[in-house]
């Protein structure tokens, strides 16, 4: 197959729909919009949520208490099972995570929590903002440490 011999699929090029051109056309002087109407004039429509004058969906729903997502923690999160690559007695920290690969992100938001799953069997010094208990259990019966900054 060459390049000019590659066709659109059938159904996904349509012909232009020229409105308002005539009654010939079969769509000429109310161009498909009907008579009168809030939807036959121009600019006409309602806004987004609008529910003809009811009460709004939006409105309808209580809104109270605290959120907190705004203000929460933005750890990225590894688990236990990714520091296994890691060699006997090494310092790992958020470079040398990076540098690994597991970390891919351009921006480590507010740090690094270290999570339980998975085992670890290598004696590291982990470096972290946060780890989770079972998590800090499995690095120290490892025989290493967790270290928060």
């Amino acid at each position: 197959m060459k390049i000019n011999e590659i066709n659109a699929t059938p159904g996904a090029r349509q012909t232009a729909y020229r409105k308002g051109r005539g009654q010939g056309t079969g769509n000429g002087k109310t161009a498909g919009r009907g008579h009168k109407g809030q939807n036959s004039r121009s600019g006409g429509g309602v806004r987004l949520g609008f529910e003809g004058g009811q009460m709004p969906l939006y409105r309808r729903l209580p809104k109270r208490g605290f959120n907190n997502k705004r203000f929460a923690m933005q750890y990225v999160e590894i688990n236990v099972s990714d520091l296994e690559q890691f060699a006997d007695g090494t310092t790992v920290d958020a470079a040398v995570l990076k540098e690994s690969g597991i970390i891919s992100l351009p921006k480590v938001n507010d740090g690094i929590k270290i999570l339980g799953n998975g085992e670890i069997s290598k004696k590291l010094k982990v470096i972290a903002n946060a780890f989770t208990a079972s998590a800090r259990k499995k690095i120290e019966e490892a025989g290493g440490t967790a270290e928060e900054v």
